[in-house]
């Protein structure tokens, strides 16, 4: 994980990053996420990317670096791109089609599987 925590995080045109202590405010076009980070990190932005460090080189230590780094990289990218979900199918003999707002799954069962598309509604 230590690998992962040593890669610093781009913050792209339109992000804001806010670190007082150990919260950290992610602002975007998306919306805003806020998280408490473990005392013991270290989280600064400089010159347009964020960087975490860690004080030691304990297990636990690398182990929660390369989480931080992650958590927060997602929230750089979660207020930036819209969430979106991706259905990806390998193999022979597979199909699916859609039909209005459901999909048709033709999965090698006896019968298709029609799954229905969820509900937009979200606030």
């Amino acid at each position: 994980m230590s690998r992962i925590g040593n890669s610093p995080i781009t913050i792209p045109e339109g992000v804001e990053v806010n670190v007082q202590g150990n919260h950290i405010t992610v602002k975007g076009p998306k919306g805003t996420l806020e998280k408490e980070i473990n005392t013991n990190l270290s989280v600064s932005v400089e010159e347009g990317k964020i960087v975490v460090k860690r004080p030691n080189d304990e297990t636990t230590m690398k182990s929660l670096h390369g989480l931080t780094r992650t958590l927060i990289n997602n929230m750089v990218i979660g207020v930036k791109e819209e969430f979106k979900k991706e259905l990806e199918i390998n193999g022979v003999g597979y199909r699916v089609q859609k039909q209005g707002n459901d999909l048709n799954l033709t999965l090698g069962y006896s019968h298709p599987v029609i799954y229905k598309a969820p509900n937009r509604n979200f606030i």
